[in-house]
């Protein structure tokens, strides 16, 4: 109805003066001829009320079989105006959705403004306002599609007139020219169907009619470079400026701007793409310059420069770049409540390092390939930035494209994995927070524990050694399993998975199915949540929350998110700091690992822990320094076992020592601050960290030889 009344306010006059006119016309009485009909004589006295009927001379138009044209002429119009009704005014599109912006392609770029991938809904297409066309582009698309521009409402009977006429005489494919207006080709984008039919361009002619009342000429020219096809999936002519010659529209010679213009016509059969496709493409090109030319757009000097530059199309390539975080990216922006992120032409700048993301990539595809007689199918990595929560790299398999192991998966985000031995500093991190102190000594000999309902519990180290009375370091730095287990039945398993949770890891839901084991890896984690909460030692107590988006505008480029630095204090920073001094000590770590091993990176503090499953199904590498945080896995997706001779040494490590070399070999080294209340003193000949008065609780010890088997 709205439509309607729409229509016959934009209308009206034009009809008003019809029938004006129409009124004017003297319409000639018509005799008939009727047969005579005999009527039987009654006798019977008519009646006239003088009153009701009075003889006066005046003639009056009546309705009646005396005017049969105009009954008829009244009669046509009725029907003609309940046929538009029916067929179409009555659904009729609401003309003011043309506000509504189309679908358009939201963007995903690196930190460095460097594209990755963009989301769309069939049509791909990017918003350009009307004052970044170029002038050539504008004239160019009037003189090959509606010259009159200008001038008409909406259509132009002349210029369906005129194109008939042209196409007759022309009888050219290449060169056909169409009879609807710019106004009536973005209402047959944006409004109607492909459908040919009389009642579509009825439809089509008024919506182009009512447009031209509510829209300036320069806006429905904007509304046209942004919703028509120019080829395939491209739409608009940003998008087809940067699809087939890699610039913006403002970039646009005379010639391209040209040949872009000739498109919109027949966008399937001028492809640029293959040679025929190009070839009409170019023709129709020459066709809009002489088009300028004749209507003294251009002079011949300019059109015939432009007929002679060459026209280089890329190669149709849209690869994906760093293709788990594009689709991680894509998640978080829903998380963020930005919904159906394929139509809203959202720009997106994310904390992504291109060059860093590549060189990774590059590691984890090398190594892997090394280690394939380990049965080492498949690896992932992951590089942070500690002190904003920035994802500077993403590598979620070996290779996304690789179907042979479902490359696709994202083991960063998605794989639920045994942690290993890389669990274990949360553990320790508890037993200082419930008061010991690094240097305090631990027992690493066999243990077994009988635990009701179940089978006796034996934990073993993973080389099978046992070390005897050492110190909590010691333990920590080599990875040794038995002394974790024993720590945690002192720490208690809820009290663990609560410091876990609280770090970040949300996957230990069901707290009945763990025991001690969880101080070797039983639990399983994602691997963005184990970096998360270790990033947090990195920050000495402070949890900064991961968030891979720094800035999101809308498709006119106003910014609608810009990221903010979350965090919040979850551990203390001398607790922090002395796990990170243990896992960052060569020496501590030797006994298990040897010396100048791939763990240790030369002239560098960074702290560090492996972890391998007893099912070598999974095998970790993290480390970490003040400013960066690398996480390694490698296995298999499908869970088959590795190698026995796979271990964090052997797997994952090279992938993360090359990749944090490549971070900080060209950076100062970087120490964490010491806390307030931990000093330096001599111990056991070297100088360690002591809380006061701890450097009395130190006894230099001597790892013993491998003692029996006893029960506890």
């Amino acid at each position: 109805m709205r439509a309607t009344i729409n229509f016959l306010i934009v209308i009206g006059r034009p009809i008003l003066k019809f029938f004006k006119l129409l009124r004017k016309i003297e319409i000639p009485k018509i005799k008939l001829k009727l047969p005579k009909i005999k009527f039987e004589k009654k006798k019977k006295k008519l009646i006239f009320n003088k009153n009701i009927i009075k003889n006066n001379n005046k003639k009056k138009f009546k309705f009646g079989w005396k005017y049969p044209s105009l009954l008829l002429l009244t009669l046509l119009i009725t029907g003609v105006l309940l046929w538009t009704y029916q067929t179409v005014l009555r659904d009729l599109p609401n003309v003011n959705e043309i506000y509504n912006p189309p679908k358009l392609s939201t963007k995903i770029y690196d930190r460095n403004n460097n594209l990755l991938y963009q989301f769309y809904e069939n049509e791909d297409r990017s918003w350009i306002a009307f004052n970044q066309i170029p002038k050539d582009l504008i004239l160019a698309t009037i003189a090959i599609e509606d010259k009159d521009f200008y001038r008409h409402h909406g259509f132009s009977l002349r210029g369906i007139f005129k194109a008939v006429i042209y196409n007759f005489r022309k009888n050219d494919e290449d060169k056909l020219r169409g009879g609807s207006t710019i106004t009536q080709q973005l209402v047959k984008n944006v409004f109607l169907s492909g459908e040919k039919s009389f009642q579509r361009k009825i439809k089509e002619a008024i919506l182009a009619v009512m447009l031209e009342s509510i829209l300036s000429k320069d806006e429905i020219l904007e509304r046209y470079f942004n919703q028509v096809p120019y080829g395939g999936n491209v739409y608009g002519v940003a998008e087809a400026s940067n699809r087939y010659f890699g610039k913006e529209v403002g970039s646009l010679n005379l010639a391209e701007a040209a040949f872009l213009a000739g498109l919109p016509a027949a966008p399937g059969s001028y492809s640029p793409f293959n040679k025929e496709g190009f070839q009409l493409a170019k023709l129709r090109q020459e066709h809009v310059i002489n088009e300028m030319l004749s209507v003294g757009y251009l002079d011949s000097a300019r059109a015939k420069e432009a007929k002679n530059t060459e026209i280089k199309i890329l190669e149709d390539e849209r690869n994906i770049l760093a293709p788990h975080f594009v689709f991680y990216v894509k998640n978080y922006l829903e998380k963020l409540g930005f919904t159906e992120v394929g139509r809203r032409g959202l720009k997106v700048k994310t904390s992504l390092d291109l060059e860093i993301q590549k060189e990774a990539e590059k590691i984890v595809k090398e190594e892997i390939e090394k280690v394939r007689r380990l049965k080492i199918g498949n690896g992932a990595s992951l590089v942070l930035d500690v002190k904003n929560g920035d994802i500077l790299a993403m590598v979620g398999s070996k290779d996304y494209f690789a179907k042979d192991i479902n490359g696709k998966f994202d083991v960063v985000t998605q794989a639920l994995r045994q942690p290993g031995s890389s669990i274990k500093p949360i553990n320790y991190l508890l037993a200082l927070q419930e008061g010991k102190n690094l240097w305090d000594t631990i027992d690493d000999s066999p243990v077994s524990y009988q635990i009701p309902g179940q089978k006796t519990y034996t934990p073993q180290n993973y080389t099978g050694k046992y070390l005897g009375t050492i110190t909590l370091k010691t333990a920590l730095a080599s990875s040794l399993n038995v002394p974790s287990v024993k720590l945690l039945k002192e720490n208690g398993v809820e009290n663990m998975i609560d410091l876990a949770e609280k770090m970040g890891i949300t996957t230990w839901g069901d707290r009945s199915r763990f025991g001690l084991s969880l101080a070797l890896g039983a639990g399983e984690v994602t691997m963005l949540e184990l970096s998360q909460a270790y990033s947090i030692f990195a920050n000495l107590g402070e949890k900064v929350n991961i968030n891979p988006i720094l800035e999101v505008d809308n498709y006119l480029g106003e910014v609608i998110y810009q990221k903010k630095i979350e965090s919040e204090e979850v551990a203390g920073e001398r607790e922090t700091f002395l796990i990170n001094d243990a896992l960052s000590d060569d020496q501590a770590r030797s006994p298990i690992f040897g010396s100048n091993s791939l763990l240790h990176i030369g002239g560098k503090k960074v702290a560090v822990k492996t972890g391998t499953t007893n099912n070598l199904k999974d095998n970790w590498c993290i480390g970490w320094t003040p400013s960066y945080l690398v996480a390694v896995w490698v296995g298999n997706n499908d869970s088959t076992p590795m190698s026995w001779v796979a271990s964090g040494i052997s797997g994952a490590t090279p992938i993360w020592s090359r990749t944090m070399k490549n971070l900080i070999s060209d950076k100062k080294n970087e120490n964490w601050p010491i806390p307030i209340g931990l000093y330096q003193s001599e111990a056991c000949g070297k100088r360690e960290w002591f809380y006061e008065g701890g450097e009395k609780r130190v006894k230099c010890l001597t790892p013993t030889v491998t003692p029996t088997l006893t029960t506890n």
